[in-house]
């Protein structure tokens, strides 16, 4: 179990390590960042991107939140993190590609398919059952096709929020824009934690295939 002073006991280690075998290109983020990809990711402590992907400091921007889940393009007052995080990458960064990448046994999709903490109190999971509330479409086709519990449903599940978060990005008009244009290219995956392989989807035609 990692905690906060086993945390800076790494740091020490990277401090002595990857600064300095990564000098030349921590120097270089210095002066900024360019990377050409944006990862949408889940939270969950198992899957961090930039190991998945075996990438160097600078190389993707990376936004995590439940169950990888982008809401839609929406102009009502509130916090949009999300939505923030897109703008900056793809007005700012000028990113070339968008990867949403869901995953196996995710809790955020599993309270998407259960419903299990709708009603519940702000604070006491209120949050997490607006939030997995995004994929509720999605959610009936897959209850209807192989319930609520069980492997498939869950594994279905991850699938076809990969695909909402794609349909969510494509209502944001600087997406729409520059996918149109060429100078936009939008990705779905799902990583597997019991066997590690990647499975990117096919959106011609719906399914995901190992590479």
């Amino acid at each position: 179990m990692t905690h906060f002073s086993d945390m800076l006991a790494g740091y020490a280690r990277f401090r002595a390590n990857e600064w300095v075998s990564e000098r030349e290109q921590w120097e270089k983020l210095g002066e900024g960042q360019s990377p050409k990809v944006m990862v949408i990711a889940c939270s969950d402590s198992r899957v961090d991107p930039t190991q998945i992907f075996d990438t160097r400091p600078g190389e993707i921007f990376v936004v995590r939140n439940v169950a990888a889940l982008v809401p839609p393009f929406e102009t009502t007052p509130g916090r949009h993190g999300v939505s923030a995080a897109l703008e900056f990458a793809v007005q700012f960064l000028k990113v070339e590609e968008i990867l949403v990448m869901g995953h196996g046994y995710c809790g955020g999709c599993q309270a998407a398919l259960s419903r299990a903490m709708d009603g519940m109190e702000p604070g006491e999971g209120g949050f997490i059952a607006n939030w997995s509330s995004l994929p509720d479409e999605a959610q009936a086709k897959v209850a209807q096709t192989h319930g609520i519990h069980g492997d498939a449903a869950e594994r279905a599940m991850e699938m076809e929020a990969v695909k909402v978060s794609l349909a969510n990005l494509r209502t944001f008009p600087c997406v729409r824009q520059k996918e149109k244009s060429g100078e936009l290219t939008l990705h779905g995956a799902v990583f597997a934690i019991s066997d590690g392989l990647l499975r990117v989807l096919d959106e011609t035609s719906g399914d995901f295939s190992a590479v």
